[in-house]
């Protein structure tokens, strides 16, 4: 943490608890009466009346023993950078407790990393630790069940972006993928879109206007093959998806398809190799890889 930030917390922090030790003392004098009195506020909601008693005694001491209690806690365990007097900081409590699992953990995973992924697929131990590992980092993109959703590729159907090999699966994990569809709308106008989408729907045998496809396919022929292939199957060292097949990552409709050649698309898978170690990754590897290869 930042010298700013530190100060910043610690400023936060005194400011809330002498803030509510003036309150507290501001209100006990500022009492109109020292006992229980039978006057009242002078005002009346839905028939009931608010006397004029000062707090009790007993619960103007817990204020006190709770502004009391963090005082002390500030001085036992400190806060952000600065050290209590047990010498105790939340970063140092969690090395401490990821230290103590890797020293556990780590001829577990040490096992695991010296199979092939191939020979991983009949280790249903292993695939379950790949699963749970998959459900904390990988999820929130594809899925629980690795199904994908608008945007993000499906890991269950056996079609891939960039292959599905298990190297090529581990490599994506490891250093992430950029993905990159430029926007065709201003070289190609609104018609041209138009006609391009058509020529594409009619790629993968889905209902198109057929004189649009035509002049379509001259524009895809000209602008598009050096990604897609001059059929329209992709190419999987660039992250070119299969035109064909009829999956589509962004939605396959007349609409959605204009939309991705008017705008382009921007996909970013990002790179987990400084978040997990080289043997957990092959586990989360093997958990994709089966999730296409029953």
């Amino acid at each position: 943490m930042s010298a700013f930030w530190n100060i910043w917390v610690w400023s936060i922090t005194l400011v809330v608890i002498l803030g509510c030790t003036w309150l507290l003392l501001a209100t006990r004098k500022g009492e109109t009466h020292k006992e229980a009195t039978e006057e009242t506020l002078g005002h009346t909601f839905d028939g009931i009346e608010e006397y004029d008693n000062p707090l009790p005694g007993w619960w103007f001491q817990m204020f006190v023993a709770t502004i009391i209690f963090g005082i002390a806690y500030l001085g036992l365990y400190g806060l952000a950078n600065v050290k209590g007097f047990y010498g105790w900081s939340s970063a140092g409590q969690y090395e401490e407790e990821m230290a103590h699992a890797e020293e556990v953990y780590k001829p577990v995973f040490a096992k695991y990393a010296a199979m092939s992924i191939e020979d991983l697929q009949a280790q249903p131990d292993g695939l379950k630790i790949g699963q749970r590992m998959f459900a904390n980092n990988c999820s929130l993109c594809h899925g629980a069940t690795g199904a994908g959703a608008h945007g993000f590729p499906n890991l269950t159907d056996g079609d891939w972006l960039y292959g599905g090999a298990p190297a090529t699966i581990k490599q994506t994990i490891t250093n992430g993928r950029q993905g990159a569809m430029p926007a065709w709308g201003p070289v190609l106008g609104e018609e041209g879109v138009r006609d391009v989408t058509s020529y594409v729907l009619s790629l993968s045998g889905a209902e198109h206007d057929a004189e649009m496809a035509v002049r379509g396919q001259q524009q895809f022929q000209a602008l598009c093959t050096a990604c897609h292939g001059a059929d329209g199957k992709g190419v999987q060292a660039l992250g070119a998806p299969n035109l064909t097949d009829n999956i589509w990552l962004y939605g396959g409709s007349f609409a959605q398809i204009s939309h991705t050649i008017r705008t382009g698309r921007n996909g970013v898978m990002p790179a987990h190799k400084d978040l997990l170690s080289d043997d957990k990754i092959t586990l989360i590897t093997a958990y994709v890889y089966s999730l296409s290869n029953k």
